[in-house]
Parts: C-alpha cells; sequence; structure tokens
C-alpha cells in the first residue's frame, strides 16, 4: 500500500472541500481497503466521515425513510420499520457479505462499491475501468460473473450490490452534497453510468460530491421479496438477483416493480418489462414474456451465457411466488 495522507472530517462542509482537491471518502472501507492494498486505487488523501452525523434513520412526512449515508448494513438490515415496510431492502442486505462486513459497510459506500470483475483486481492484466483505454481482457477471458445488458465493447463489469438492487425496485434517491454547498437529489437510475466508451466513470457524482442519504417513498401494499442466485449459499456475489414489488387486485397485477442484479454495470430495471405486466393476470406465458423482453438485447461472452436462461428461471420463479395467492 502506498502512503496517503488521512484527515478526519469535522463537517460535512469540510469533507466535500477536501475531497474536492483530490482526497477519497472513507467510512467503512470494506472495498476501499482491500483497492489500496492491491493497488488498484491508490488516493493521495483519505478524508475519514465517520464522525459525520450521518449515521440516523428517520421517517419523512410523506411517510418515507430517509436513511443517513453512515447507517451500517446491519443496522438498516434489522430496523423494525425497514423489516415490516421495506422488507426486501432488509432480505437484500441480509444477502450480501458477512455480519461482519455487514457491521462496518456503509449505506453510501455500499451504493459506491466497484465490481468485482477479476481483471479489475488484477494490475497485470487490461481492464478500461482502471486504466483506460488499456482494454478489456473479461471479454474475451473468464466471465462467469459478470454482465449481459448495458455493456459496451470497453467493459463488460458487473455492479456487486445487493443493496442498490432493492433499493433500484424501491425508486430510492440519493441526496447528495456538493463542494460548493449545494445539493441535489438523485434516482439510483441517475446516479449510475452505463460504461459506454468510459467504464471508468461509473456514477455522475463530482470531485467531492458526498451521498449524505438515501430516501425511500412512503411503502405500498404489495407483496416484496429478493432472490438471489449465487455459486454458494453465503459470501458470495449474485450470479443473477431479482428484487421484486407486486401488488394484486381482481386477480390481476396493478404494480410491478422489479429491479435486478449480477446483469449489468448498474442495478438493472426495465420500464417495458413493468409495463407490460400491468392490468394482466398471473400466468406462466406472461411470466415468459416478460422474461423474452427482459432479455431481447442481452448478450452473453461464452463464459456467461447460462445467465440468460437463468435468467428467465428466476423472474419466472419470483413472479410465480409474488402472485401466487391469485393463481389458487
Amino acid at each position: 500500500m502506498r502512503s496517503f495522507e488521512y484527515t478526519r472530517a469535522e463537517s460535512t462542509g469540510a469533507a466535500t472541500r477536501d475531497a474536492a482537491t483530490g482526497g477519497t471518502f472513507i467510512a467503512g472501507g470494506t472495498n476501499l481497503l482491500d483497492l489500496m492494498k492491491l493497488e488498484v486505487m491508490a488516493p493521495e488523501a483519505l478524508i475519514d466521515i465517520n464522525r459525520l452525523d450521518l449515521n440516523q434513520i428517520e421517517g419523512t412526512e410523506d411517510g418515507g425513510l430517509r436513511i443517513g449515508a453512515l447507517v451500517t448494513n446491519s443496522d438498516l438490515a434489522n430496523d423494525s420499520r425497514v423489516r415490516r415496510n421495506w422488507p426486501v431492502l432488509s432480505r437484500a442486505l441480509l444477502a450480501g457479505a458477512s455480519g461482519q462486513l455487514r457491521n462496518k459497510a456503509t449505506t453510501g459506500g455500499n451504493l459506491l462499491q466497484r465490481t468485482r470483475c477479476l481483471y479489475f483486481y488484477d494490475r497485470a492484466m487490461p481492464c478500461n475501468k482502471r486504466a483506460p483505454g488499456s482494454g478489456c481482457a473479461a471479454r474475451d477471458g473468464f466471465n462467469r460473473i459478470l454482465a449481459v445488458l448495458g455493456t459496451s465493447e470497453h467493459c463488460i463489469a458487473t455492479h456487486p450490490s445487493d443493496m442498490a438492487v432493492a433499493m433500484r425496485a424501491l425508486g430510492a434517491e440519493a441526496e447528495t452534497l456538493k463542494e460548493d454547498g449545494t445539493t441535489r437529489r438523485l434516482t439510483l437510475e441517475e446516479l449510475y453510468l452505463l460504461p459506454g466508451d468510459r467504464p471508468d466513470r461509473e456514477t455522475v457524482l463530482e470531485p467531492g460530491e458526498l451521498i449524505t442519504a438515501v430516501v425511500l417513498p412512503a411503502p405500498v401494499r404489495a407483496r416484496q421479496t429478493y432472490r438471489k442466485v449465487r455459486d454458494r449459499a453465503s459470501y458470495a456475489f449474485a450470479l443473477v438477483s431479482v428484487a421484486g414489488i407486486v401488488a394484486m387486485e381482481n386477480g390481476r397485477i396493478t404494480k410491478a416493480n422489479l429491479a435486478f442484479g449480477g446483469l449489468a454495470p448498474k442495478p438493472w430495471r426495465d420500464a417495458a418489462v413493468e409495463e407490460l405486466l400491468t392490468g394482466e393476470a398471473p400466468s406462466d406465458a406472461l411470466f415468459n414474456r416478460a422474461a423474452d423482453l427482459l432479455l431481447a438485447d442481452a448478450q452473453g461472452f461464452g463464459g456467461n451465457d447460462f445467465k440468460l436462461p437463468l435468467t428467465r428461471r428466476t423472474l419466472v420463479s419470483v413472479l410465480t411466488e409474488l402472485t401466487q395467492e391469485a393463481r389458487i
């Protein structure tokens, strides 16, 4: 690990100013420290934000929830309000990492964790995300865990977060603070960038911009679930995951929010698939049509071709679970 400067931020303003001049925020450090040890990332300065007052979970006026960026994954997963009203989020959090890591990992850091592509971590191999213009070794290499949607010729990495998939299905928004003191609120669709020809740019955040909170909208009457398919039962990243929120009335689907992990460079949501399901009576034929639409532009790269039929089976299974009562 290379030498670096270390500063403890005493205010959000000080943190953003220091980061705007080249520093990197650190909270739990569960991903960043690994990347620094491997010299995949070599920040000149770390700004420790753990002393900032960003660790509260508070209700909002409209019945939603405001989650501070420093709330740990364990605290968020076990919050009684989350478990009762947003169970898909609790389940997604508990499906990720290990208990020890969840005790350290934070809400803001979870959203911004880097890909687990093997070539991103291996400095001896070309990777456009780590070293722009060097190439993408994953396309013709070992790509079992990598993306089949939203890719480009420059990158096929996946976003690793379980939490972000559930938050995408819930319609969560991230609150941020810029170096000049201005704030903004971003949907997760707006926050994340697809690789295109700049896979090194993963989000729209500007230098020094800090995620301060994530806001969940008010809960809706609907069934929720999180399904994660992986190589082993714990401490493994998703091959395919689905966060599903489905409401039914008179035997028909009135709401279908679906987000997918393990398939794309960001938590994936397809409005056309949700529109197809809405207003329809649940059936295997309908669910397979939804899978057809979701995978219409999907592309495997050899080692991850299996993800296409696996995604179909997982989506059909999740939708069947969420609509089972209407089909009895």
